[in-house]
């Protein structure tokens, strides 16, 4: 897919640079750098859906139901 961006000059040098010292061109270079900042980014979503699971947001009812189920399991293990 070919697209085109715009991005400060400077940057623009300091990427041009880089991929010449990697032996890259310039397209294998920011295909490498989007590919590494989504992935940082993923991160953040897997993050954000383990907080929502785990984060708490229940109603008294289901913490109560919570802490009763923990307290049999525990009664049941040996210590």
């Amino acid at each position: 897919m070919k697209t085109a961006i715009s991005i400060p000059d400077g940057l623009f040098e300091e990427a041009d640079r880089l991929a010449a010292r990697l032996k890259q061109s310039r397209s294998q270079l920011y295909s490498q750098a989007v590919r590494e900042y989504l992935a940082h980014h993923s991160a953040d979503r897997v993050t954000e859906a383990l907080d929502a699971v785990y984060g708490g947001g229940g109603d008294e009812g289901d913490l109560e139901f919570l802490r009763a189920a923990a307290e049999k399991v525990f009664e049941r293990s040996e210590w």
